[in-house]
């Protein structure tokens, strides 16, 4: 069977729409389906694309590239080849992909495919007009008013919607924006007109929606159509977050696991409101006329009502979205939740769907656990790395992944079950384990219930979900399979759990306990790199200082500090990083001693965050160590050529020739092989944890293209690599962080991560993608155990 995926899009989700269709290759391409991808770009043209490139972080990793490497496919060509599949699958958000464009396009070519039609779509995904829909039809909703890009009433309304309703606090949106881009929250007409007047200029809309703050607990519910056609709500998800000083529930929060919010499956609502949310959803669902699969987002209010305040039409499939979250509560797998929506779609087709079977169940694997989590400042990014990891080798032929958690106290260790692997945070996944026992009879009862509305009459699988399993890392670690140790920083990257596995004879991913040690402490690396003398390799310039020695200086002190390290560092400005965090915690670029002393307070008071504007130039928020490190390092702050990639074009604006790359090493027939080197474009000044580590976030361009770096340039900086990497003593693989001049190919090394992010989206991936002969990503997982002779 062959699935057309129709993937990107103009609307500003066009990121989200590529992790939703990684999940969809990842888990449902098979030796009987074939995944065909489409991409269309922010002008809507369609063009025939890799599965590799669905690998990618943002579809500006490659789509400025698409109009030379090949023209967009005409309408009559783009037919034909969806035409050519079985069914299509769009998976695209926001605009032209949920407002019922794409959907009537396929609808007038005679085009099967997946989800709701045209008319469900467009009475639907407008905030606007589904409010009032659903109010005609005797559901409870909020007040709401509606601004028109080219009216001059805007102020007159917004004063008399404030007026009419009391309101003291209101909600700005694109009428039909979605990921909460473009969402504002306000307290004064005023202000209403300012945010809205934002997403006019920006083009985010030509309608704006003005509602009223709900002050309430906030849900999402996953509905899901079964054999009969009958729609079926999963037991929601409560999203309980921070909403005082105009906190919402923002694309962040939504895609990037942080202790900012916690999701509570099922939720801590009363029984009763549960089969209320449920019950609604169904009803609306059918009411909308939609088919397949959705997701409502809502509301239950103090005085008990609820209130459905979006409707998602291609809910989002990031590896642990709500989709996969609630379809795992009642039993099903990633698999499982996509065949079932494929399942229905095909029999409105009446097509023939092939054989449930998993060629990896018949096989003897190698056991294999993956760790992850912990209690360092990385640990949310080692739960997304451990749980991709975790994913892609389910589908393998060799090994079989078995999912464990490091709890916080960095000695626990909870053996999982599939559907509490997908919780949201370490924290969450570690609480739900205590905390089983207590809720397993509730939640057993809202399980079984959509079991038997879905139409299930086997039990769920016990290899899969079973209760979870509290044990000591010892005790872990006597099991003897082969450790995939995807936990990052702290003693699960500085060499003490290397050591540990070496001596139990116990094989493992990465260098050893002596390399894994020297590069997780930043300044011993660059003392090496300086003693080592390299040629073309150097190390960024310096100096240490204890943190508790500044803590405890005045004013007059840290400017005394502040001063001579500019002067020693011959700099303008300097980057503060703990001497031994990864994962971007804690960096960021000082501008004077003001700065300085901002950071030291966060240090001292423990601060989870740095808030926007901490800093002099800072846009987005940093996370913060969880305690004061024994020693920060500064630098030199190193000017950078400054890359944009703008309208699908790339822009170069040329300042001292030094990019920032990042370059994957690997063990190959016992030999260090550097992949093809990435430019990383930050937005701001370092790099954000979110464009590191966030699917649909962070620009990477793999490999360089030659209007900036010649490929002979390339060739030089892989060979000087992989020097360094031997000279350092890395094993099975690493990356490494360095500043590259385009001209020369000469290396400042900024750090090595001996236990890089193996996220969904991870710059590895794409850097074995674009070798001569592509390294898929599982078969690159598989690589760094089998290197390891096991």
């Amino acid at each position: 069977m062959k699935i057309g995926l129709i993937c990107g899009g103009p609307s500003l989700e066009r990121g989200i729409s590529l992790n939703s269709a990684r999940s969809v290759l990842d888990h449902l391409s098979s030796d009987g389906i074939e995944i065909v991808p489409f991409y269309l770009d922010q002008k809507k043209n369609a063009y025939h694309i890799s599965t590799g490139q669905l690998y990618s972080n943002t579809p500006s990793d490659f789509d400025f590239k698409l109009k030379n490497a090949s023209a967009p496919l005409t309408t009559k060509q783009f037919v034909r080849a969806l035409k050519k599949t079985d069914i299509v699958f769009p998976v695209m958000h926001g605009p032209y992909g949920e407002d019922g464009k794409i959907q009537q396009f396929l609808e007038k070519y005679d085009i099967p495919f997946v989800g709701s039609g045209s008319k469900s779509c467009r009475e639907a995904f407008d905030k606007f007009i589904s409010n009032q829909f659903i109010q005609e039809k005797g559901f409870f909703t909020m007040p709401s008013a509606l601004l028109k890009i080219y009216a001059k009433d805007h102020l007159a309304i917004a004063r008399d919607f404030f007026k009419k309703y009391s309101i003291k606090r209101a909600i700005v949106k694109p009428a039909s924006g979605g990921s909460s881009i473009g969402v504002f929250s306000v307290s004064t007409p005023e202000e209403a007109i300012e945010k809205a007047d934002l997403i006019f200029s920006k083009r985010m809309d030509t309608r704006v929606v003005i509602e009223q703050f709900a002050e309430g607990r906030e849900f999402t519910v996953i509905i899901l159509q079964n054999r009969f056609g009958i729609p079926v709500a999963l037991p929601p998800t409560e999203i309980e977050t921070d909403y005082t000083e105009h906190q919402i529930f923002d694309f962040r929060k939504k895609y990037l696991p942080t202790r900012h919010v916690t999701y509570h499956s099922p939720p801590r609502f009363d029984d009763f409101s549960i089969e209320r949310i449920q019950a609604h959803a169904e009803q609306l669902f059918a009411l909308f006329g939609m088919r397949d699969f959705a997701r409502f987002d809502g509301w239950i209010l103090p005085s008990g009502d609820i209130w459905f305040s979006d409707f998602n039409i291609v809910s989002g499939m990031e590896q642990n979205s709500f989709l996969f979250q609630q379809s795992a509560r009642v039993g099903l797998t990633h698999h499982d939740a996509l065949r079932y929506i494929l399942e229905s779609a095909r029999r409105r087709y009446s097509l023939s769907l092939p054989t449930n079977d998993s060629a990896a169940e018949h096989i003897k694997r190698k056991p294999v656990s993956v760790l992850f989590g912990g209690g360092t400042s990385e640990r949310q990014v080692s739960l997304m790395s451990g749980t991709n990891v975790w994913l892609k080798l389910r589908n393998s032929k060799l090994y079989e992944p078995r999912p464990f958690l490091l709890d916080t106290d960095g000695e626990t260790v909870w053996k999982l079950p599939y559907h509490l692997t997908l919780n949201h945070t370490v924290e969450e996944i570690a609480e739900n384990c205590r905390n089983y026992e207590a809720a397993k009879e509730r939640l057993a009862l809202y399980e079984e219930r959509a079991r038997l509305h879905l139409g299930f009459s086997a039990k769920k699988d016990p290899r899969e979900f079973f209760e979870p399993q509290k044990m000591s890392l010892d005790e872990l670690l006597n099991e003897r399979a082969f450790l995939f140790n995807a936990l990052h920083g702290g003693k699960g990257e500085d060499g003490t759990l290397q050591m540990k596995l070496a001596q139990r004879h116990i094989r493992f991913n990465g260098p050893e306990a002596r390399t894994s040690k020297l590069c997780m402490d930043k300044w011993a690396t660059a003392e090496h790199i300086r003693r080592a003398n390299i040629e073309g390799v150097s190390a960024t310039v310096g100096t240490i200082a204890a943190t508790k020695t500044l803590l405890q200086m005045n004013d007059t002190g840290l400017g005394k500090f502040w001063n001579g390290t500019k002067k020693s560092l011959a700099a303008r400005s300097l980057v503060v990083k703990p001497r031994s965090d990864g994962c971007s915690t804690g960096v960021v670029h000082l501008y004077s001693a003001s700065d300085l002393r901002a950071y030291l307070t966060l240090l001292r008071e423990k601060a989870p965050h740095a808030a926007p504007l901490t800093f002099k130039g800072q846009a987005g928020i940093i996370e913060m160590p969880p305690e004061p490190p024994e020693f920060l390092l500064f630098e030199a702050f190193v000017e950078t050529d400054i890359l944009r990639v703008r309208n699908n074009a790339l822009k170069h604006t040329k300042k001292t020739g030094f990019v920032e790359i990042t370059i994957g090493v690997i063990e190959q027939d016992r030999r260090i092989h550097a992949l093809n080197p990435s430019i990383t474009i930050a937005e701001g000044e370092v790099l954000s944890v979110e464009e590191k580590f966030q699917g649909g976030t962070g620009i990477n361009l793999t490999p360089p293209p030659p209007s900036v770096m010649k490929p002979a340039i390339v060739e030089k900086i892989r060979r000087r690599v992989e020097t360094f990497a031997k000279e350092i003593g890395i094993e099975g693989y690493s990356r490494i962080d360095a500043f590259a001049h385009i001209r020369t190919g000469e290396l400042l090394i900024i750090e090595v991560n001996t236990l890089p992010g193996l996220t969904p989206s991870t710059v590895l991936y794409h850097q074995a993608l674009s070798e001569n002969s592509p390294i898929y990503p599982r078969e690159l997982l598989e690589t760094l155990i089998k290197n390891k002779g096991y």
